[in-house]
């Protein structure tokens, strides 16, 4: 599947790792940076959405999405990204995304809205569960993150290239490739969420680590045991 992540947000919380231990089937290991779990919030508009050899649907191929999602490794070694929920705008993406992917994805009404350096993510959650999930977020971009000022921290968040998930019950990973991220410095304005919540978690406390950025081409490939 081809696409492009745009005007996304990266929005991390320090978690301790028991407590997003269980949230994780028991062949991964969550990573830990810093002594702590991650888990991350992250809306953004998917674009041009396509499976290969395919052209895109105006209608279909451009939606909103927020995602939920910590950081393991499987007993091979390999880092990924675990997705502890994923919520689409549009319904044929949240089925596609259950079907196709087996990715625990839902329907919300949703919207991205960019006005230079502002961005307003809204996000209520339709089905499965009418009303019972939902994230408003304001964020302000900063400066850009030049590559040689990067941390490890940084690297660490966002510079992810496998999924994984369960297939018919066994483990499978799926590859991602995109190029670097141009990450730029970011400021949460205002946040009113319960995904995490919904997602079996406590609601996060202190202040997040932020990353922006305008956003990268993005191809996922076939899932593989």
């Amino acid at each position: 599947m081809y696409h492009r992540w745009s005007d996304i947000t990266f929005i991390h919380w320090r978690y301790p790792p028991d407590l997003v231990r269980r949230l994780v089937p028991g062949c991964l290991t969550v990573e830990t940076y810093d002594g702590a779990a991650w888990v991350g919030l992250t809306p953004f508009r998917m674009e041009g959405v396509r499976l290969t050899g395919t052209p895109t649907v105006p209608v279909l191929s451009t939606f909103p999405e927020t995602n939920v999602r910590t950081y393991v490794r499987d007993g091979r070694g390999r880092s990924g990204i675990w997705f502890l929920s994923l919520d689409a705008g549009r319904l044929a993406a949240a089925l596609g995304g259950r079907a196709g992917y087996w990715l625990p994805y839902f329907w919300s009404d949703m919207s991205v809205r960019s006005d230079g350096a502002h961005t307003r993510y809204r996000c209520s959650r339709l089905w499965p569960g009418r009303g019972e999930a939902w994230c408003d977020a304001d964020v302000k971009a900063g400066l850009p993150v030049e590559r040689e000022e990067r941390d490890g921290i940084a690297s660490f968040l966002t510079d992810r290239f496998l999924l994984f998930t369960r297939v018919a019950g066994r483990l499978a990973a799926a590859p991602v490739e995109h190029p670097p991220w141009p990450l730029r410095r970011a400021e949460l304005t205002d946040l009113d969420q319960s995904l995490l919540q919904a997602a079996g978690l406590p609601a996060p406390s202190g202040p997040p680590l932020m990353h922006a950025s305008p956003g990268v081409p993005v191809r996922v490939g076939m899932w593989r045991w």
